[in-house]
């Protein structure tokens, strides 16, 4: 078995058929797909046996752990040469797995991870978030792009890993978020080779509203602290740019605020406080018109483009509240990952 595909799936039936229906329609057919169904209250296993016939599928059922350890799980029961590792609201184009396979051939790499696109079918709003995540102008392309300002690290909504290097370096953590960047730290660090396949993309719905993706992107921020904590050195400067972006914004309303304030308490200068009020909102407008029409061009829709601008502003700051947060317990308050996080994520 050259590709054993790893799912792992916590109550999302419907996008566990989106991602294996993809799956059936692959040209390159030598692979097999583990779902790992980790304490779902909503189960997939229905959804599961209306592919067994059509595709290499073995369903298995845990206690909830989390994702990390449920790629692993999957992974010590498969048989496949590399491991390929997926989120379940993926979905596949038909050359996937040939593309994977050309890079494979031509660079010979121990690990590797694709880049993500939206899909025609993707809702504006996911269509916005996808464009946030992988602009250079939101995320400075380390998520996939060809121009990026850190190393590129496989993700778990794409990556892949020959079995028996996985299995040597233990697999994924037991962080719950970061756990990927965890995993591909290590993988550099055994000496590995470890490449971006830009030919090998998927289609990644990740989340529908703006709510959820702030959730997920604080966590990202807190993931980023407990990394350099685990990995002394891995921090870089685009690690810290959104919590710049952050304090900066926050810094430019509040000046603007005591402008507009002053305006009132020293009318006799308004002019010069009426500049002090207005001139802080130039570059925030600036960077919303850069935005809107990177993403306009990218997307051919001003709707998305619209949408993409608040999308930006939650993807970044977001991430740099999380990052606030994670810095003052871990570095300042000096309390370990699992007492600081508890209630976020080890409950």
């Amino acid at each position: 078995m050259r590709y054993s595909i790893i799912v792992p799936v916590y109550n999302r039936p419907d996008e566990v058929d989106e991602l294996l229906d993809s799956l059936t329609r692959q040209t390159f057919k030598d692979f097999e797909v583990v779902i790992v169904e980790d304490g779902s209250s909503s189960p997939c296993q229905d959804v599961c046996k209306r592919y067994a016939d059509r595709l290499t599928l073995r369903y298995l059922l845990k206690r909830n752990t989390g994702p990390g350890l449920s790629r692993n799980y999957g992974a010590e029961r498969s048989n496949g040469e590399y491991l390929i590792i997926l989120d379940s609201d993926v979905v596949l184009p038909e050359g996937y797995l040939a593309a994977v396979e050309q890079e494979l051939s031509a660079t010979g790499a121990d690990a590797f991870g694709g880049p993500d696109k939206a899909h025609a079918s993707f809702t504006d709003i996911q269509k916005a978030i996808s464009y946030s995540m992988t602009s250079f102008f939101t995320t400075g392309g380390i998520r996939g792009g060809k121009k990026k300002l850190d190393k590129f690290y496989p993700r778990s909504f794409n990556m892949g890993i020959r079995r028996d290097l996985y299995l040597r370096l233990g697999g994924f953590s037991k962080m719950r978020f970061g756990e990927d960047i965890d995993f591909s730290i290590r993988i550099f660090e055994s000496g590995s080779r470890c490449q971006l396949f830009p030919t090998a993309w998927v289609w990644h719905k990740r989340r529908t509203d703006f709510r959820k993706f702030f959730r997920q992107v604080y966590n990202s921020g807190i993931a980023r602290i407990n990394l350099e904590k685990r990995h002394p050195g891995t921090m870089k400067l685009v690690h810290l740019l959104p919590t710049v972006f952050t304090v900066g914004v926050i810094a430019l309303i509040l000046i603007s605020a005591v402008g507009r304030a002053m305006m009132y308490y020293d009318a006799p200068h308004w002019r010069t406080w009426y500049l002090v009020c207005a001139l802080p909102w130039i570059p925030i407008l600036l960077y919303c018109l850069l935005i809107f029409i990177g993403s306009s061009i990218s997307n051919k829709s001003l709707k998305v483009g619209l949408l993409s601008i608040p999308a930006a502003f939650v993807q970044l700051m977001g991430y740099g509240f999380g990052f606030i947060e994670a810095w003052w317990k871990r570095c300042v308050r000096k309390q370990d990952e699992f007492t600081a996080f508890e209630h976020n994520f080890y409950k």
